[in-house]
């Protein structure tokens, strides 16, 4: 995927903590079933189903201020590789993370971040342009920029995401490489107020980056606010076809995180 960054963006941010209380009794009782789900896996779907009540969110912007609402939704996401002893970030993507089991996404995810970098096409693209003269990379992007068909053939992705949180990282801010660009920080252990009271819970601080002109500040807050209600519990009507956590999510429907 060849992440094209305009000059012209406007990015605009939000911030909202997340009690991650259902995921992480999600993911702990899965685990005891021998099915590993990570968190970001968790976080692509819940992102992906809200995108579908929220067009805006997923809206390109076309050379000579043209728009176009991308139907199929596809996750973006950083993955970090090591060639040789250096670190270096490439792009992964993932087609329709709003209908895919949590196992498969979990799985893909893997791929990316294990998989020989010359078997995975994406990422076996992306080490081929790297290494392309310097003049030849820039007329790419400008291909890329120029021609809808060429960006979109080589990036997809409806919205974008970025995880620091396994480095202990509270909260960042990614770079506006989509209309939706996701930060998310470390899930950890917090004080905060239920029902008048003092609690411990997992909360998890996401930064919405997105584009103000492709989307206003309300439609954004309330995207942010569709995605929050989903990992504090609203997931479970989605797992239907997996019967394994259609189980599961049943035995922690009575523990619903309340809202704040």
């Amino acid at each position: 995927m060849i992440q094209v960054i305009a000059k012209d963006t406007v990015p605009t941010y939000m911030f909202m903590d997340i009690d991650m209380t259902w995921v992480e009794e999600l993911r702990h009782q899965l685990k005891g079933m021998g099915r590993k789900i990570t968190v970001t896996a968790i976080l692509l779907k819940a992102i992906g189903i809200a995108q579908r009540s929220h067009p805006a969110s997923r809206t390109a912007a076309l050379p000579f201020g043209r728009r176009a609402i991308l139907q199929k939704i596809v996750a973006g996401f950083t993955v970090e590789r090591f060639i040789g002893s250096q670190p270096a970030v490439y792009f992964g993507e993932i087609a329709e993370p709003d209908i895919k089991p949590l196992e498969q996404i979990s799985q893909e995810l893997r791929e990316f971040g294990e998989a020989d970098m010359s078997e995975h096409p994406k990422l076996d693209i992306q080490e081929r342009f790297n290494y392309m003269p310097w003049f030849f990379r820039r007329f790419i992007l400008w291909l890329g920029k120029r021609y809808p068909k060429i960006r979109l053939q080589h990036m997809g992705a409806t919205f974008g995401l970025s995880s620091l949180g396994k480095l202990g990282i509270k909260a960042l801010i990614p770079p506006c490489a989509s209309t939706s660009t996701f930060g998310i920080g470390e899930v950890e252990q917090r004080p905060v107020v239920r029902n008048g009271k003092i609690e411990i819970r997992p909360m998890m601080t996401i930064t919405l980056n997105f584009d103000h002109r492709m989307i206003d500040g309300a439609p954004a807050a309330r995207f942010l606010q569709d995605i929050k209600a989903l990992l504090e519990g609203g997931l479970e009507q989605y797992v239907a076809d997996d019967q394994a956590l259609t189980t599961v999510a049943a035995q922690l429907n009575t523990a619903k995180v309340p809202t704040s």
